[in-house]
């Protein structure tokens, strides 16, 4: 009888960690886990599976449109920047998956002078990015996981050395049929201005 019950114990526990390891593939942080992994192994066909490139960047623009700093842009007209912007997203959404696939592939950003140009000059959106969460941020940890239905909130804390202090970068992704894709930096407008109030403290 003994021997059943344990039996059934061992039973109930390889199910449990069945359904967990299921229910981990299948969620936002395994999609992140398996970028990083596209990342390191120069994958960019699936690291686009789970990043869209294109959305992200978009709502980037979107966010900081009215801080031109965070493009390298001077905003003294923020206004005129920000209709600027907007219709040259779609083709700064475009350099920004060409900049990212160059990233990816040699694990290295392309250099300025080679980058597309635009009627605003020539326009990094890794740059932008960098501009976002700091230059020499460390990533530390998964924050939280806050899922609602084929939505997910994924908070990645970041240390910033330089500063002595850390940041959360929420990432915005969408349950895609079979896997989570990353679609947008959530809180980059935040962020751009959380970066800038450091950047007068130091």
């Amino acid at each position: 009888m003994k021997k059943v019950v344990v039996l059934l114990v061992l039973l109930g526990l390889l199910a449990g960690g069945y359904y967990y390891y299921r229910r981990l593939a299948a969620g936002p942080t395994y999609a992140l886990m398996q970028a990083a992994r596209a990342f390191k192994s120069h994958d960019v066909a699936a690291f686009e599976q789970y990043v869209d490139v294109r959305s992200v960047s978009s709502s980037l623009i979107n966010q900081v449109a009215d801080q031109g700093a965070a493009l390298g842009l001077p905003s003294s007209n923020n206004l005129l920047l920000q209709g600027a912007l907007q219709v040259l997203k779609p083709q700064l959404s475009e350099i920004a998956r060409q900049e990212v696939q160059q990233l990816v592939a040699s694990g290295a950003a392309p250099s300025p002078d080679k980058m597309p140009s635009t009627p605003l000059g020539k326009i990094s959106v890794l740059g932008a990015v960098g501009n976002v969460i700091g230059s020499n941020s460390q990533f530390k940890g998964i924050s939280y996981v806050r899922q609602e239905g084929e939505e997910a909130l994924v908070g990645l804390e970041l240390d910033q050395p330089k500063y002595d202090t850390t940041v959360v970068v929420e990432l915005k992704m969408l349950h895609e049929g079979d896997h989570w894709q990353v679609k947008e930096i959530a809180n980059a407008r935040e962020l751009v201005k959380r970066l800038a109030q450091l950047k007068k403290g130091n």
